[in-house]
């Protein structure tokens, strides 16, 4: 996977700044100071790895921009910048669509090392033809990196698709919001143990038969969660 990334910021200041850190870290960036201009761009690039979509825009704001590119089909990373700091605001940004948040003003050595946790995420490891994982009516492509309910393709982010992998690769085992978040996001990761919440809220609405009485992702109370095949 390219390490292509693009850095949505309507402050000419702040995107600068971000653009040429992430350059120094050896990525290719496409800037974008609107939310228009943003989707504009995403036709041709789509192998962008990771989006960085500052939501306070006139116009189209980030969150929009967030959920137009999961509906178009973008399946890589995704980070929020906002300058909020209410737990709402957090939660809509990741049930839009988004794998991480950075709030405002933030550390740009913590932005790209943001950036290079979920590249690495979202970039994954090579894997035999053959290699899958099954539970119940579920099946993991490893190598393809794609999930089928009963012979139906389900359409995940890739950080949805790393939580269900995870889930199926300890069945019956139940599993911390830390273990979660370090096997997910990486050792490195210091964001909120929110963000595993919200991704799984987000994950059951798509793989639950009923996400209000989930039957496979089940909540193991005052500890985590645990795959139930």
């Amino acid at each position: 996977m390219k390490r292509k990334v693009l850095v949505l910021e309507d402050e000419d200041s702040i995107r600068s700044f971000i653009v040429l850190n992430l350059k120094r870290g050896g990525y290719e960036v496409i800037e974008a100071n609107s939310g228009e201009l943003a989707l504009d761009l995403y036709p041709q690039n789509t192998d962008i790895a990771v989006a960085i979509l500052d939501v306070m825009l006139p116009g189209i704001d980030g969150y929009e921009v967030c959920r137009t590119l999961r509906t178009q089909g973008y399946a890589a990373g995704i980070i929020m910048l906002t300058a909020r700091t209410q737990e709402a605001d957090k939660v809509t940004g990741l049930m839009t669509g988004a794998d991480d948040y950075v709030t405002k003003p933030f550390s740009v050595v913590e932005l790209v090392a943001r950036v290079d946790a979920l590249f690495r995420r979202v970039a994954g490891n090579p894997f035999a033809d053959d290699e899958t994982i099954k539970s119940g009516p579920f099946k993991l492509n490893l190598r393809a990196r794609e999930v089928q309910k009963n012979g139906v393709k389900i359409e995940l982010t890739q950080i949805e698709y790393g939580i269900l992998r995870t889930f199926m690769q300890n069945i019956g085992k139940a599993l911390s919001r830390d273990d979660i978040l370090e096997m997910v996001w990486g050792h490195h990761y210091v964001g909120e143990l929110k963000i595993v919440d919200v991704n799984i809220r987000r994950l059951r609405l798509k793989i639950e038969d009923d996400p209000a009485n989930p039957q496979y992702i089940t909540t193991v109370r005052g500890y985590g969660y645990m795959w139930q095949s």
